[in-house]
């Protein structure tokens, strides 16, 4: 397996562990962490498209990332 799909799917469980405990316990005060840990998925994601020669998906997921990293600083 290769390193970034392995990096991804323990990103992903990490924001489905932290959204999950969000929504049983209403307790939000990891939603940031969250978000940061999707921006950082997704900005994966987009490097792994990138590999792929796919540049305008790529190009659409760092900007995506960008605006997750933007909105985890300003709401920590």
């Amino acid at each position: 397996m290769e390193i970034l799909k392995i990096l991804k799917v323990i990103l992903s469980v990490i924001v489905i562990a932290l959204a999950g405990y969000g929504l049983i316990t209403k307790n939000f005060e990891f939603m940031s962490y969250m978000i940061l840990f999707l921006g950082v998925f997704i900005l994966v994601t987009g490097v792994s498209e990138l590999q792929e020669k796919k540049k305008t998906s790529a190009i659409l997921f760092f900007l995506i990332s960008a605006f997750l990293f933007f909105v985890a600083i300003y709401t920590f």
